[in-house]
């Protein structure tokens, strides 16, 4: 380890929180932005909802999340996201598989109903308890797609135009979906329909938490108070998100066409070796923790620490007799012995679909109850509840 880098312990900056900082959107609101405590309870920011939602919105708080059904989690995945879901999980959490933004691209439905159910599966299998949060497939409460009208026809086209990831998504496409376009105005939907107070987003989502905000106020100034105002949560990412395997400069993820740049929790030991034994290392043959230089040792490294605890010097140390070659098998054996129980309740789980249907199911009813409250309030203040 070269003398003038700062020691990092990674296991430490994980569970640290780290001071918030003010974000500002173009029309001038603020919305603070803190990390989890993973061995506490969710770090609230330091926003005021009293000007903003019911007295009911006041008096809890309340977690939305949700993730695509891509099929299998890989590590990037429950490192950056869902081991903090596990950890944070209450009666005011909600996990949403979103299926309905997953079809703003083409699918084959057949292959869509097996990743939705392998998603349920991976999440249940990485510690997401359905009896102490609600997780639920988006599809099944349809009040989802109606508030994400409501909501559309308060935003405009040069708002959503802006955003970062639309530009991205639809660089090389010919034909762009309507849905694509307007996505963000159903996951804005998605938060405001459960009250929810906190998200816990990527910095690469930062943008969608304030359109939702922006929706919140928008709707709260034109019909009266009925949302609270949602605070982004943006994960300590420098340590949890993991890299590519094989390009160290791009985040660990699904698209990526090389299967070799991650690792999934259904890997197993040979499919794991075999992925760690391609990792890019350097022609440096110490193992040295060095973000900057060694991007793609230290990468390895991270992924050592995640899986053991153990912090970055410590692994350093005891690793120096060996090369980067002989180190690739060292953090394979500590994934295999990491992914071991998840990979065992992964495979029991996905032996009973009609299980994982009915945790969907009974998830969905719990999620609609509170949507249906929801949506009666804003049917209500939009003018669109008609009795005799």
């Amino acid at each position: 380890m070269s003398a003038g880098l700062p020691r990092l312990c990674v296991s430490r900056t994980l569970h640290r929180l780290v001071r918030p900082t003010v974000l500002e959107s173009k029309s001038g609101s603020s919305f603070l932005d803190r990390k989890f405590l993973s061995d506490s309870p969710l770090a609230c920011s330091h926003n005021n909802n009293s000007e903003e939602g019911t007295k009911s919105n006041k008096a809890s708080r309340r977690i939305f999340s949700g993730i695509q059904p891509t099929g299998v989690l890989h590590l990037g995945n429950y490192f950056g996201a869902v081991r903090q879901w596990v950890q944070t999980q209450s009666e005011n959490s909600l996990f949403s598989i979103v299926d309905l933004h997953s079809i703003t691209l083409p699918q084959d439905p057949k292959a869509l109903k097996e990743n939705i159910l392998k998603m349920a599966a991976s999440l249940l299998a990485c510690g997401i308890d359905h009896e102490k949060c609600i997780l639920f497939q988006q599809s099944k409460v349809p009040q989802h797609a109606e508030l994400s009208w409501v909501l559309s026809c308060l935003t405009t086209l040069p708002r959503l135009g802006h955003l970062p990831q639309f530009k991205e998504k639809s660089a090389r496409m010919t034909d762009i979906p309507l849905g694509l376009y307007i996505y963000p105005v159903l996951q804005s939907a998605d938060i405001l329909l459960y009250k929810a107070t906190h998200v816990p987003v990527g910095e690469d989502q930062l943008q969608h938490i304030q359109l939702a905000q922006h929706l919140a106020r928008v709707f709260n100034n034109k019909f009266g108070p009925v949302f609270p105002r949602p605070s982004a949560v943006v994960y300590d990412e420098s340590a949890s998100r993991l890299k590519s395997l094989r390009n160290p400069d791009k985040k660990m993820s699904k698209s990526d066409p090389d299967a070799k740049s991650r690792i999934e929790i259904t890997d197993d030991p040979d499919a794991v070796v075999e992925k760690c034994k391609k990792a890019m290392t350097d022609f440096t043959s110490a193992v040295t923790y060095e973000p900057t230089v060694r991007p793609a040792v230290s990468n390895l490294i991270i992924l050592h620490s995640l899986c053991t605890g153990l912090d970055a010097n410590r692994i350093c140390h005891e690793n120096q007799h060996i090369d980067t070659a002989q180190y690739k098998l060292v953090v394979a054996e500590a994934v295999n012995e990491f992914l071991r129980p998840i990979r065992h309740r992964y495979m029991e789980l996905l032996k009973d679909p009609n299980y994982l249907i009915s945790i969907l199911d009974q998830g969905g009813a719990r999620a609609a109850d509170i949507a249906q409250d929801t949506w009666r309030e804003v049917k209500n203040a939009v003018g669109l509840t008609v009795s005799s």
